[in-house]
């Protein structure tokens, strides 16, 4: 694993940095001492994250689209960045449906323009791109896609991330291999945790309902996904980020996930989440006839395990316990950025405790 004081004073591009994954990322790399700077737009929901964590106050946030390739080069240019995180994207397979253009152009060529900075700036040694457990050709088997699976989305939003691996792949043949860059992907599974505000998600729209005490409406309890606390696939990319730079055999594809025992159906997921919450909390099941979506899917991450010898540590029950006191304690104003700082301390002393 990486060393504790390897991001200490590192400049680092985390694109995306205003979404739910990219503060919490950000958080940990203050946290870390690295110097963060974050292009993205403006905060996706309100309320927002970004802002409730106070990241704005402690980054240098720099407001950009990752379409805008001269801008996106600009940024480039000043900061110098050495290790760069790939999480801008419009990651939602429902709006990939309403708008799949704008879905390709960001996810798709904000990749490339990513991809083009990195090569044109030698200042970068190590970049890991983002991506889902969705890039793979969904035969809805029972056991785990390898990193070695065909690639081919479903939706818009999977198959533009199908294609985001590609391009990265494409820029490793073709460019990377000759420089001194290490370049990985990361392909993670469902992320829970605090602070997730996003439409169509069903822990966010668990929390709205508790909110209003009112039911959980699920549109399909059967599916599976291999769900994680938003902490277990950000320490992966951080430590992918380092390892690979202090030695670039370390650069590869990965699947991030839970373990078997961790993917559940989301009628089991609400089920715990509605127990750890109280208060009387239920769901029903209510079908809204909406676009496709897999009923079954889970990853295999003996790659990661082998290589880094990881294990997840927060399991999904204590994934929900974490979501719950996190959404608690903001409905009842408390200091989140103390909160935030908390959890992230809880994950890393037992995440010390498990090696």
């Amino acid at each position: 694993m990486m060393e504790p004081d390897f991001y200490k004073g590192r400049r680092v591009l985390v694109t995306g940095h205003t979404g739910f994954k990219g503060t919490w990322l950000c958080k940990i790399l203050l946290h870390l001492g690295a110097e963060v700077t974050g292009y993205a737009l403006k905060p996706p929901t309100i309320p927002s994250l970004f802002e409730i964590s106070k990241v704005s106050d402690k980054i240098n946030s720099i407001e950009g689209d990752v379409r805008d390739f001269s801008h996106l080069k600009e940024v480039f240019e000043q900061i110098q960045p050495e290790i760069v995180f790939h999480l801008a994207a419009q990651p939602l397979v429902r709006r990939s449906y309403k708008e799949p253009v704008d879905t390709y152009e960001t996810n798709v060529m904000g990749t490339v323009h990513v991809c083009e900075c990195v090569r044109l700036f030698p200042c970068v040694k190590s970049f890991l791109n983002v991506t889902t457990d969705k890039v793979y050709e969904n035969k809805e088997w029972a056991w785990g896609y390898r990193e070695n699976e065909p690639l081919d989305g479903y939706d818009p939003y999977s198959n533009s991330k199908s294609c985001s691996e590609l391009v990265t792949h494409s820029y490793i043949n073709s460019f990377f291999r000759d420089m001194d860059t290490a370049v990985s992907t990361a392909r993670a599974g469902n992320v829970i945790g605090g602070g997730d505000f996003a439409d169509n998600r069903i822990i966010p729209d668990c929390v709205r309902a508790a909110g209003k005490k009112e039911p959980v409406i699920i549109r399909n309890p059967h599916s599976t996904r291999p769900y994680q606390h938003v902490l277990e696939p950000l320490f992966v990319y951080l430590t992918i980020g380092a390892m690979q730079m202090e030695d670039k055999n370390y650069a590869g594809y990965y699947n991030v996930g839970p373990d078997d025992r961790d993917c559940v159906s989301t009628g089991e997921l609400v089920e715990l989440f509605c127990k750890s919450w109280g208060d009387g909390m239920s769901w029903v099941n209510q079908y809204d006839g909406g676009p496709h979506e897999a009923n079954f899917l889970k990853l295999d991450c003996s790659k990661l395990k082998s290589v880094f010898g990881w294990k997840p540590v927060w399991d999904v029950r204590t994934a929900i316990e974490k979501t719950v006191e996190w959404s608690k304690a903001w409905m009842n104003g408390e200091n989140m950025e103390h909160l935030m700082e908390k959890q992230i301390l809880e994950y890393g002393e037992q995440r010390e405790k498990e090696y």
